[in-house]
């Protein structure tokens, strides 16, 4: 264990530029099962932190740091990477991982240092009481659940009540995560929930897909990840599954998922947290600063996909963190604790985003001592196969805070109790 802590230790402090004061490492996976999801994320990641070093100069003159550190999206690699980089002046970790994340949640907090995890990790770190340094705005899992549920109530003029609705989720805390809410729905709306799990890594799905054939529910809904994904959408055209029925979490809705599958993915739909495609402002920046210049990350050949658009989006949610962190202590050279602070305090309006070359991208959000979580808004996007692209069908919207709000209470008081933590913002 400590000759591994070394080797990554050494390997980070040779990827960190001397002169850099704001140190921000990049918990990657661009090896294994799940890189298809981790090669884009990283990359739009890394590039749009290389954008604002050169064209910026850095945030508030401080150049940007991402060394990164290979998990694999292995656990047990993603808290030896924490453990060997957070020594470096790390500011923030996005581990992109949900088992990650729930190890790294009492470290972070004991270490002071912000974990910032959009999408995925603990959803009831959403109540800054309980959970003072992880911050998963814009929205979670619940909320994505919520909000798939709400779209197929206005599919089915607001009433699933006797409808079946399968979840087919990867068999680990991620997929784990919609059911408790899901149940909830399931009660308030009168729909029979069957669970489906897949184990990791998700080749093989004969037999769920056979029970699905079998059991003929109304509605497919999945937590997948990685080739699981796939996997479950080329076996959804195998037993003709009507694919405008099956829909995925935003982490089961890139061109990676439904590419390999041809035409037989088209009209297959997902949960989206944002827009995707190089429609923006901020493209024709990338395309000076980062891709003409030879900078860019990885291969080059991610940009503009859904989970590259992903990782830009939470580069710049910590940029504008750091950016706010910076005003607030008065100083450019910003400490974890400050950028901590800077998260709570931050709020991203949709003028700031049309300022960053991203108009009508995410949703507006603003955070607090008590809501690290954010609106929890998500989208519906559609699998053109003809045209190779999302198409957005849906506006933003809102999740049913009426059944989430008392789950996350409920789930963050539990936490609280079990590690002796007080609430805070009193």
């Amino acid at each position: 264990m400590k000759k591994t802590l070394t080797a990554i230790a050494l390997a980070m402090a040779a990827a960190t530029p001397a002169m850099a004061e704001l140190v921000v490492p990049n918990l990657s996976y661009r090896t294994g099962p799940y890189a298809p999801g981790g090669i884009p994320y990283a990359d739009g990641f890394n590039d749009y932190f290389t954008l604002l070093n050169e064209r910026d100069g850095g945030i508030g003159g401080e150049k940007v740091a991402n060394p990164e550190c290979e998990t694999a999206y292995n656990t047990e690699k993603g808290v030896e990477c924490y453990e060997a980089t957070k020594g470096s002046g790390a500011l923030v970790y996005n581990p992109l991982s949900t088992g990650i994340t729930y190890q790294l949640i009492p470290k972070v907090t004991a270490d002071g240092i912000p974990l910032y995890t959009p999408g995925y990790g603990r959803t009831s770190a959403a109540n800054g009481k309980v959970f003072s340094n992880v911050f998963n705005y814009p929205a979670n899992y619940w909320d994505g659940a919520s909000v798939a549920i709400t779209h197929l109530l206005s599919e089915n003029g607001g009433d699933l009540s006797g409808k079946k609705i399968a979840l087919v989720y990867h068999n680990s805390a991620y997929g784990k995560e919609p059911i408790r809410t899901l149940q909830e729905l399931s009660k308030k709306h009168g729909f029979e929930l069957v669970e489906i799990p897949v184990d990791h890594p998700g080749q093989e799905q004969k037999s769920q897909w056979l029970q699905i054939r079998r059991d003929k529910p109304d509605y497919v809904l999945m937590w997948g990840w990685g080739v699981m994904n796939a996997v479950a959408i080329q076996e959804a055209a195998n037993i003709r599954y009507p694919m405008e029925n099956f829909i995925g979490v935003w982490w089961s809705g890139s061109e990676n998922d439904v590419l390999p599958v041809g035409d037989g993915a088209n009209g297959y739909k997902s949960l989206a947290m944002h827009g995707t495609g190089m429609d923006y402002p901020v493209y024709a920046d990338l395309k000076q600063y980062v891709y003409d210049a030879g900078k860019a990350s990885g291969a080059g050949d991610q940009v503009g996909s859904v989970l590259y658009s992903r990782g830009m989006y939470a580069a710049l949610v910590i940029s504008e963190a750091i950016r706010k962190a910076q005003e607030l202590a008065g100083t450019s050279a910003v400490n974890a604790a400050q950028v901590r602070d800077g998260f709570e305090a931050l709020e991203i309006t949709q003028d700031r985003m049309t300022e960053l070359g991203l108009p009508n991208f995410g949703q507006a959000f603003a955070s607090s001592c008590e809501d690290h979580g954010g609106p929890g808004n998500a989208m519906i996007q559609q699998w053109d196969a003809a045209a190779k692209k999302w198409n957005l069908i849906t506006d933003f919207i809102a999740p049913d805070d009426e059944v989430l709000t008392p789950l996350v209470m409920e789930d963050s008081a539990a936490y609280a109790a079990e590690n002796n933590i007080a609430e805070r913002c009193n």
